[in-house]
């Protein structure tokens, strides 16, 4: 896994995506310094859809909330965490749709949902639209309004990644994805498609399974955390929290940990369990024995386990 390739791609598109949306916002009339007034009709002088409309209500009501940048930076990562999960699935054929979001099938930044589009059959997808929007040759629209779709269709599939989308963060999605150089070109092209791949060994039995995803939120937040970090005095604000202690766990540390503490505790009290054979990461003595607790019967079932990592 070129770790050097993720990591300066995630940088990039943080601030790629930051500067994409904040000129979305700015489209309209959403800046640092200004918002528009509740229920505005036009927005230099083009007259808002009623989703327009309400849309632009949700966002202005977000930003007097919290804030200009925290939503901008909300509504960044929300569509890079959709990207970097379709870019995931489509790799390793996991998207029940079976059709490839960014690429062909020669892994050409040719999107074959956009050359399917009219044979697609997606839960909530208008043809009409579709045709629409071929028949003015709006690509870059036809495009838009597929990944939206798709991206709330996977929210039948997988609810905690892909929750339903259709508020203000519809409003902010960024522009121009299909040129060259956009955030999903260079996903495609900067990222070799084998470390997509679930079927990566790291040469210690642990295999790749969604690794490439930690890497990529953890280098994505790094500029963030290394600020938090490094140039911020006193206390953490909340909102900066998870930005100073979020971190990655590999494969590997993970069953390290589990080996030596859910496995560790197992095995004291069945010492003939199978089950040892099986972890790989287990620590024992120089003699590779471990202390045996005798008269402490447990059932597999009754053991509850407690993560501090978890938040």
């Amino acid at each position: 896994m070129n770790k050097s390739s993720i990591k300066n791609y995630a940088v990039w598109a943080r601030n790629e995506l930051i500067e994409r949306v904040s000129q979305k916002a700015y489209e309209y009339g959403v800046t640092e310094s200004s918002i528009p007034a509740l229920n505005t009709e036009t927005i230099n002088g083009r007259l808002l859809s009623q989703e327009e409309k309400k849309q632009l209500n949700e966002l202005i009501r977000e930003v007097k909330t919290n804030g200009f940048h925290h939503v901008i930076e909300e509504v960044a990562y929300t569509w890079f965490n959709r990207f970097i999960a379709l870019r995931f699935m489509e790799v390793n054929n996991y998207l029940p749709q079976r059709v490839r979001v960014f690429t062909n099938e020669n892994n050409e930044f040719k999107p074959e949902i956009l050359t399917e589009a009219i044979h697609i059959e997606i839960d909530g997808l208008d043809k009409q639209k579709v045709f629409d929007y071929i028949e003015k040759n709006n690509e870059e629209e036809l495009y838009k309004y597929l990944l939206l779709t798709l991206c709330n269709d996977m929210n039948s599939y997988l609810p905690d990644m892909f929750t339903s989308i259709k508020d203000y963060k519809t409003l902010l999605f960024p522009n121009n994805l299909l040129r060259e150089d956009s955030v999903l070109d260079k996903l495609v092209k900067d990222i070799d498609e084998e470390d997509w791949k679930d079927t990566f060994d790291d040469g210690i039995g642990c295999s790749n399974a969604i690794t490439i995803i930690g890497w990529m939120y953890q280098y994505y937040i790094s500029e963030r955390h290394n600020q938090v970090i490094n140039i911020l005095k006193g206390t953490v604000k909340k909102e900066d929290i998870p930005a100073a202690t979020e971190l990655f766990t590999t494969d590997w540390v993970v069953r390290y940990m589990v080996d030596n503490s859910l496995g560790r505790y197992w095995i004291e009290r069945n010492p003939n369990s199978e089950l040892r054979k099986k972890l790989k990461f287990l620590a024992t003595s120089k003699n590779d024995t471990l202390p045996v607790v005798e008269n402490d019967p447990v059932k597999p079932e009754d053991i509850t386990f407690f993560d501090p990592c978890m938040g």
